[in-house]
Order: C-alpha cells, then structure tokens, then sequence
C-alpha cells in the first residue's frame, strides 16, 4: 500500500478562519480535559495507604476503570448532548483528539524517554483531522472539508492519478494555514534490488556528505538568518508579553524560523535527487544522530539537519526512484584504507587527511571521501558486488542482509509519506 502526503496552501475566507479558530479551542479544550481525566487517575492510585495529603487529594473510587480510548469515546458522546458547544466541531475530529492523546499516553509508556504528555496551549495545538471523506470531495483549485464546506487552495501540483483522498488534515503555521491531503493506493511494490553502480556517504563535520569523490558543504541555514534572528528577539525582550506588538514579533520570527525550514527541506531533496540520479545503490552509516545533537558539533548538527537528511529524506528519494538503500556498520570507516583496507588506528578529530600506515600502499586521500569509499565497499560486500580481502578486519559477509521487519510498515512512519513495503532491509553488523 502506497501513501502520499501532499500539503496544499489554503485561501480561506474571514469566516472559514473563524471557523478553523473554533475547531482548534475545542479540540484543545477536549484534548486537555481527557489529559486531566488520565492524570487525575494515576494520581488517586499513587496516595499513600496511611494518610492524605494536606493540600489536596484526587478523590476516586477505587473499581472506576482507567479512563481509555473507548471509555473516553463513550464519555464524549453524552457530553455532546449535554454540551452544545462541542456539536460545533465535527464528531469525527473528537475522535482523533483522543486518539491523538491515546497515542501520546502509549508512547510514553513504551519509551518513557519521550517524556510525559503535556497539557497544549494555543501554540502548541496547531492542527485538526478529518478522518474519512467522501468520493467527491476534490476539485480544481478547491477541496470540500465536512462541516465546512469548499474551501479554496493555491493547488502547486496536481492531484496524484489513481490515488484515492483518505483524509484531510488542517495545520496553522506562522505563515497561514495549510491543508494536508493523505492519498492511498492498494498497489503494492516490491523492495529495490541492488544495482551495478553503488555510492557510499559519509556524514561528515567538515563537510555535509561526502561521496567518494568530492566534499558537499552544507549551506548555513539558520546562522545567515541569526543576524536578523537576534535583531527581532532583543526587540521582543522591550515588548509587554501578550500585547499586539509582542504577538506581531512573535510572528515575525515563527516566519522567520518557518522559512529557515523550508530553505533546509528544499535543500535536501534537491541534493538528494542529485546523489540518486546515476547511481543504482545508495549506502550509509547506520549513526545515532540523536548523540550528535548533544556533543560537541550540536549546533552544526541541528543546524544542517544531517539526520533528517539520512533517516528520512534520503531514503524516500531513494525509494521513489527505485534506487537500493540500506545502512553498512559505522565502526572503524576511518581506520580503514579505502585502497588496501588495512587498519590504520584512530585518527586525532583534527587530522582530515588519511594516509595509510602501510608501506606497501601509502595512500593518501581526504579523511571523509576515504571513508564513504570504505562504506561503498562495505555495503558492496554486503549485496555481493564485491570480493572479500584479506587484510579488511571488519569485512561483512556476502549477502548477509535479514528482514527485520516482516510486517507491512510505512516506510516513513506514522502518518509520514511513503510506502507500506513488503519488507524491510537492514544491513547486519560486522562479524
């Protein structure tokens, strides 16, 4: 199954924004009251057996069940009849509120690292779904959304052809408010198979990527804009928090921030497209870039967006063109001559020119394209385009590669575009 998000600017009338305004209180209000049920919750079931608390206590008897999904769902049905505000929003966009936080609540408690979920103000509740829609609901230039009725986009590309809309999705962004279409398609495609030609990339700190070949700089996206950036934030440190002049620079720099995001997005898919053009296979590390963004090069890191650029970008690009994509082991790529493959030990983070210790060999080559040559030849291991050498200490196995994965899967996650593939390839680590 093939699913493509495609996101739309929409011109809405002064009374249609009236109305998204409207959608968006409520659905916070619903969201921030079912948080409050949940949390109320755990909290009656964590006092102590032998006392109250002096300040206050959440009195609820103990045979009332958690407040999930479906419990809440029901809850809200009756609270409509009760509530007339609430029949002003779609029933179905409830419903994915609490879907929304049921998510949030499941997350956290199968990775407490992402942290508790949170109450949601006004900035931080920005978008609402309709989950189902009707055959019709697409015209040219104009989309109908239930309950709302036409409302008028800047249609940048056409409809995509034998796709069917599955649901629609209203963000507000500091520039406007945009629509996001899902499309879905029943067709399935099967994974990439290895080609003759084959790249490696190396993620580097001097440079952005590097093939083998040459560096790729990376623009400076946020640091040419931190000028006016600091300019526009030392204005708003004079302001009154909550007057006009102070929401109109808050939304001077959200445009701002907005734009050094846009800038970096086209940034990558255009490099992308250009790497996957003439090449069949496409091999990179497998870094955790998350430890990138809290060590020493963070700003750089976060700066040039380099793990979105592999994890997500790279990797859709390279699926949409049918190019093979996987991820080779990452220890040891610059000890490593890409000529002779001997060890050659650690190198000083300072020292960006390799120069094998081998005497037969002596060969000497920039640090980061020495190193996508040695992922190249890693990965070209793995796929069984090339012949295993002696003296290369972390070779890969011929044709090791596993499906870790046999279940269908997004190939982007969640809601992300992509495709639902038959399989997942995954480069096994060095023996």
């Amino acid at each position: 199954m093939i699913t493509y998000a495609y996101q739309y600017k929409i011109k809405p009338s002064a009374k249609q924004i009236k109305q998204f305004e409207q959608y968006l209180s409520i659905c916070r209000s619903v969201y921030n009251f079912a948080h409050a049920e949940r949390k109320a919750w755990i909290e009656s079931h964590k006092c102590q057996v032998d006392r109250c608390s002096l300040n206050h206590e959440y009195i609820i008897p103990v045979n009332a069940p958690f407040p999930s999904y479906s419990i809440q769902a029901k809850a809200l049905t009756e609270a409509q009849k009760k509530l007339p505000h609430l029949k002003l929003v779609n029933a179905q966009c409830l419903q994915q509120v609490l879907k929304r936080l049921d998510k949030a609540w499941t997350d956290f408690f199968r990775m407490p690292s992402r942290g508790f979920p949170k109450f949601r103000n006004a900035n931080r509740f920005r978008s609402f779904k309709f989950p189902q829609l009707s055959t019709t609901c697409l015209d040219s230039g104009r989309v109908k959304l239930p309950s709302i009725g036409w409302i008028r986009i800047r249609q940048s590309r056409p409809y995509p052809i034998g796709f069917i809309p599955k649901q629609l999705q209203v963000v507000r962004k500091a520039s406007g408010y945009y629509l996001v279409i899902y499309f879905e398609s029943s067709e399935t495609v099967p994974d990439a198979i290895p080609g003759k030609k084959s790249i490696g990339l190396d993620a580097g700190i001097e440079s952005f990527v590097a093939p083998p070949t040459k560096l790729i700089k990376g623009p400076k996206f946020l640091k040419d804009k931190a000028r006016k950036l600091k300019l526009l934030q030392r204005q708003l440190k004079n302001k009154t928090k909550g007057s006009n002049n102070w929401l109109k620079l808050q939304n001077k720099i959200a445009r701002l921030h907005e734009k050094v995001a846009n800038t970096r997005s086209d940034w990558h898919f255009k490099l992308a497209y250009q790497i996957t053009k003439d090449v069949d296979n496409i091999f990179v590390e497998n870094i955790n870039f998350k430890s990138w963004s809290k060590g020493l090069f963070c700003k750089q890191s976060l700066d040039s967006g380099i793990g979105v650029f592999i994890n997500t970008v790279l990797p859709y690009v390279a699926w949409k063109q049918g190019k093979f994509y996987i991820k080779v082991d990452k220890d040891g790529t610059s000890q490593e001559c890409c000529k002779c493959h001997t060890h050659t030990g650690k190198k000083e983070l300072g020292q960006r020119v390799h120069i094998c210790s081998n005497p037969a060999c002596l060969h000497t080559k920039p640090r980061d394209t020495c190193s996508a040559k040695v992922i190249q030849y890693r990965g070209e291991l793995a796929v069984g385009c090339a012949e295993e050498t002696s003296a290369h200490p972390t070779a890969l196995a011929v044709g090791h590669i596993v499906k870790q994965n046999k279940t269908a899967q997004n190939a982007c996650r969640g809601d992300a575009t992509g495709i639902v593939q038959l399989s997942l390839f995954d480069l096994v680590g060095s023996r």
